[in-house]
């Protein structure tokens, strides 16, 4: 438990420090491209984080279970299968990739040269990945707690030095803009590489037991392709989401013009501020997956509750402090951006979104560690769809309009932490008010 908590801890505090430069990325690209071009940033992203998740397979997730689950002797052997199949695994998507991105639409109103960048995060993200799957799964999260802070530290030196000393266009300005965030993902790919490959030396060097290659990759993949799957689902629906908003506000009498550029101000403003308490949400859900795993492959019941327990509090209390400051300084907060009450209004009606986000990533960890990934991406559906309902009928109301899509939002986010917190509840032996009971596994 010490290394548990050691490592939320160190993660937390430097994806405290990585977050305040997220936001100051994104005022730099707030400023720059202003609230169209933000617009079309914002709107692009989710497709390139789909090709990022699918370039991942999921393998930080399935080798940090796996790694966790195992004993050191067995790591050597888990890690030779686990390299084998990205070499494989991206080989292919690399084809792939090259036959099928030049005909994604989604590109066609960007600068050319934005396919072949994405192209590029292949390979990269796939090899990181692995590194990225080992140290977690060894609880060295700081390694980790470096990688993150460094991939957004390099994004905001890069952003800063090429709108500083270079003026660009429209079009070019987008290019700059991505091709910085492709250009973090490198450095980091460089950093993490280097650091797994000192620490395989030393595991080559330990004492070692092999596994059976087909157990391992049955092992690897029984996690991989439902996360993926679960993960490819959000992502996908995250990629259309700008399109569904759009269309329904357009549907609802704005111009295209004016559409793209509200959205911007929602995912761009709204969104980069409520997202920036996320950080500690994110740090539970990569320390979280591990032990829960570790714990729950001992069957040790009253951990899982009592760590459950904790999570939920600490949750509790920086959540409500955050969309606390978010209400009642939204004014403040959004002119860091635009000088809009548009964005702040945004911001305040956004409080239910922020806050069970920041429970649900904790609770996805849960359920990944309690091999309940399945039950997982039904909540996800669920949640998808009744949400995208809601945008879709309410921001196309005159009325209604972006207001419409913000209740859609506030929904899906509610329902899925619901349905999320009752599931691992009942599977680790807790009540909804975090009371005892027999765990359904336990059960004779």
């Amino acid at each position: 438990m010490a290394i548990y908590y050691k490592g939320i801890f160190f993660l937390a505090a430097t994806a405290f420090l990585g977050e305040g430069i997220e936001v100051l990325v994104n005022m730099i690209l707030a400023r720059e491209l202003g609230s169209h071009g933000l617009g079309l940033y914002m709107s692009i992203l989710p497709t390139v984080f789909l090709i990022v998740l699918l370039s991942s397979f999921e393998l930080p997730v399935s080798i940090s279970k796996f790694v966790a689950e195992r004993e050191e002797r067995y790591h050597r052997n888990i890690l030779y299968h686990a390299i084998t199949l990205t070499i494989v695994f991206t080989s292919i998507l690399l084809l792939a990739g090259t036959a099928l991105i030049p005909f994604i639409p989604v590109f066609d109103t960007y600068h050319p040269y934005i396919r072949w960048l994405v192209l590029l995060l292949i390979p990269v993200i796939s090899f990181t990945s692995v590194a990225r799957g080992y140290f977690m799964g060894r609880q060295q999260m700081g390694k980790i707690a470096i990688s993150n802070f460094l991939r957004k530290a390099v994004q905001l030196g890069l952003l800063f030095a090429l709108f500083r000393f270079f003026e660009f266009n429209a079009e070019t300005s987008l290019l700059v803009a991505l091709g910085t965030l492709i250009g973090s993902e490198i450095v980091v790919f460089l950093y993490l590489i280097y650091m797994f490959m000192i620490q395989y030396h030393h595991v080559k060097r330990q004492p070692f037991s092999n596994l059976n290659r087909k157990l391992v990759r049955k092992n690897l993949m029984a996690v991989s392709i439902p996360t993926t799957s679960m993960r490819l689902f959000s992502a996908f629906t995250g990629a259309i989401q700008p399109f569904i908003i759009k269309a329904a506000l357009v549907h609802a009498g704005l111009t295209h013009t004016a559409a793209t550029e509200q959205f911007g101000m929602l995912m761009g403003v709204a969104m980069s501020i409520g997202f920036f308490p996320a950080f500690i949400a994110h740090s539970l859900l990569i320390v979280l997956i591990p032990a829960v795993s570790k714990t729950h492959s001992e069957r040790d019941y009253p951990s899982l509750r009592k760590m459950l327990q904790q999570v939920m509090v600490l949750t509790f209390v920086y959540g409500i402090a955050a969309v606390t400051l978010f209400y009642f300084f939204a004014p403040e907060l959004t002119s860091l951006f635009f000088k809009s009450e548009t964005s702040a209004i945004y911001l305040q009606l956004l409080w239910p979104f922020f806050l069970f986000h920041y429970f649900i990533m904790p609770l996805q960890a849960f359920m990944i560690g309690l091999d309940m990934i399945k039950e997982a991406f039904f909540h996800i559906i669920w949640s998808t769809v009744i949400g995208f309902a809601l945008i879709l009928w309410l921001g196309s109301m005159y009325e209604w309009r972006m207001n419409g899509v913000i209740i859609g939002m506030n929904t899906g986010s509610v329902l899925l932490f619901l349905m999320h917190y009752a599931t691992v509840c009942k599977k680790i032996g807790l009540t909804f008010f975090m009371k005892g009971t027999v765990p359904k596994t336990m059960e004779h």
